[in-house]
């Protein structure tokens, strides 16, 4: 099931849009005010909790998070807490929905006061309140935090025994690249409304966010579909309840999850039917790689799978994988005149995996250039020395198709951007747009939260990070898996995100049997056909690519 993942633009662009539709931004305000309140009481009470007699601090800024904490403290108070507003604003000052909804709280006797007389420590507000809100700045937040909310976020963070609740989102994260700027709330549990927005799915954002519940306010699903997000995640069956994700995505998925038995791929009886993998690749120096992309690529479902390389690599295959078939290149080096040679293979084959330990030689540049410009080539995905070639080589770029998959990891993403590796890594949805912006094909930048371009559609957000992939062989694990999809027909992009998730599950997997890592990328492959089932039957939208 794809879920969107709105920016905050995006995501304001949907609030305006339900607003020119009719439905007021009280209302709209009033809704995400109960999902929060929904979430708090969950939380709070699961473990014999109540809100009655419960001290409540809640840090209103001067946005529409502060309006959601004025609109919490009228719930509160009927929930027979003490709620407390701290307000960054003078009260007269708030306008539109937020000065509605704070009105109403004073008229209730909610208690009001500034922000300068909470840092005073002014009698009234509780130093140690049991439960505190935050909704001091919203997800249009960027750049560095102003000296004074940097001094509210770090009171927040010591107010210590406090159950934190974010109001869509920690205060100081961005919530376009997960980071803090340079600090941030740490919740217990953030409650992102309609939708997460990208940066919440980022790893590294849970030790702010704490559990990540999103919750739906309403939003119209017309407004939705007329406003397509950049980005969207897919949920799996155990993450999904009625018609919301009621596994707290991302991180609350457990490895139990990969046995479900709601998935089935309507197998064909005959192998010719399943799926005819090509790998190419292999070098004297690199003969596993393609050996675990063809294994991935018959883990995945493939019925059958070739490896072409050179002989001296071919004979390691059929050593360790006698399943595999194999077809030998004329030379003992990779040339151009080895396309032509692998031809017929290509032809019969519905995708091809290409550039598992193809080595980084003159001639393995040249093979990659005339592979590409074969006329009837089936779709193929590049991995590992492929990206090498073109980056050495980016007039090959204008050869790739929409059918293409590419899969860079961070340090091969820069080698192709012409940037270091730690610039990707500092924002890697940006990184993810300017990889998009060099071919129009499918582009997998890999590494913990995996972010899938896909042309023309919403880009796709796994925000998972798992250690046990975290391992040489794992890409070419990916790959061959990649391959083994579109090989069955499966579109560029949906075979891409069935890869990257199937990986995912094999990882967590594995986590149960090597809790301490410890694993290797034969295990990733082999622990994939007991995960299949946990995919779930793509729908004919998903199929399609819509969200």
């Amino acid at each position: 099931m794809f879920v969107p993942v709105p920016s905050p633009e995006e995501m304001s662009r949907w609030d305006s849009e339900a607003i020119r539709l009719g439905m007021p931004e009280e209302t709209l305000m009033e809704s995400a005010a109960r999902c929060a309140m929904d979430s708090l009481r969950q939380h709070w009470t699961e473990k014999g909790r109540s809100l009655t007699g419960a001290s409540v601090l809640l840090l209103a800024g001067s946005g529409n998070n502060g309006g959601d904490a004025f609109c919490m403290a009228r719930h509160l108070l009927d929930a027979g807490a003490h709620p407390v507003l701290v307000c960054t604003r003078n009260p007269e000052e708030y306008s539109g929905a937020a000065s509605h909804w704070l009105k109403v709280a004073i008229r209730l006797g909610v208690p009001v006061f500034s922000a300068e007389e909470w840092e005073q420590g002014a009698e009234g507000i509780p130093a140690r309140p049991d439960i505190a809100v935050d909704g001091l700045l919203g997800t249009g937040f960027r750049g560095a935090l102003r000296e004074r909310e940097a001094r509210l976020v770090a009171k927040l963070n010591r107010l210590g025994s406090a159950f934190v609740l974010a109001v869509d989102i920690p205060s100081g994260l961005d919530s376009r690249t997960g980071r803090p700027c340079p600090d941030a709330v740490c919740a217990h549990v953030t409650v992102s409304f309609q939708a997460a927005k990208p940066g919440l799915l980022v790893p590294g954002a849970e030790a702010f966010t704490g559990l990540l519940d999103v919750r739906p306010i309403g939003m119209p699903r017309r407004v939705q579909e007329e406003n397509n997000p950049s980005f969207r995640t897919w949920l799996l069956p155990s993450q999904i309840s009625g018609d919301r994700a009621s596994g707290y995505f991302p991180r609350a998925l457990s490895a139990s999850s990969t046995t479900s038995p709601s998935f089935h791929w309507n197998a064909p009886a005959h192998k010719g039917e399943a799926g005819r993998v090509l790998v190419i690749g292999g070098c004297s120096d690199y003969v596993g790689a393609p050996c675990l992309a063809g294994l991935a690529a018959l883990r995945s479902g493939a019925g059958l799978v070739t490896v072409a390389g050179p002989e001296a690599v071919l004979n390691a295959v059929r050593f360790s994988m006698p399943a595999l078939t194999t077809q030998s290149i004329p030379s003992a080096e990779w040339s151009s005149g080895n396309a032509e040679a692998l031809a017929p293979a290509i032809d019969t084959s519905k995708a091809v995996v290409f550039g598992p330990g193809l080595g980084r030689s003159e001639g393995a540049a040249d093979f990659t250039e005339a592979l590409l410009s074969l006329p009837h080539r089936p779709p193929m995905v590049l991995d590992a020395d492929a990206l090498f070639a073109l980056a050495r080589r980016p007039h090959l770029l204008k050869k790739l198709r929409p059918g293409d998959v590419l899969t860079p990891h961070p340090g091969e993403a820069a080698t192709l951007l012409g940037i270091p590796a730690a610039e990707v890594q500092a924002d890697r949805f940006a990184a993810l747009e300017k990889l998009a912006a060099l071919a129009p094909a499918v582009w997998i930048l890999k590494g913990a939260g995996t972010l899938i371009a896909v042309p023309g559609e919403p880009s796709v957000v796994s925000p998972w990070d798992v250690p046990q992939l975290a391992v040489a062989g794992s890409g070419d694990v990916l790959a061959g898996s990649i391959g083994a999809f579109l090989a069955r027909g499966h579109t560029s992009g949906l075979a891409a995100t069935l890869g990257v998730w199937l990986h995912v599950l094999a990882g967590l997997r594995l986590s149960e049997t090597f809790p301490m890592r410890g694993n290797s990328p034969h295990d990733i492959a082999d622990a994939m056909p007991a995960c299949l089932p946990a995919l779930g039957e793509p729908s004919k939208e998903e199929l399609c690519l819509s969200f």
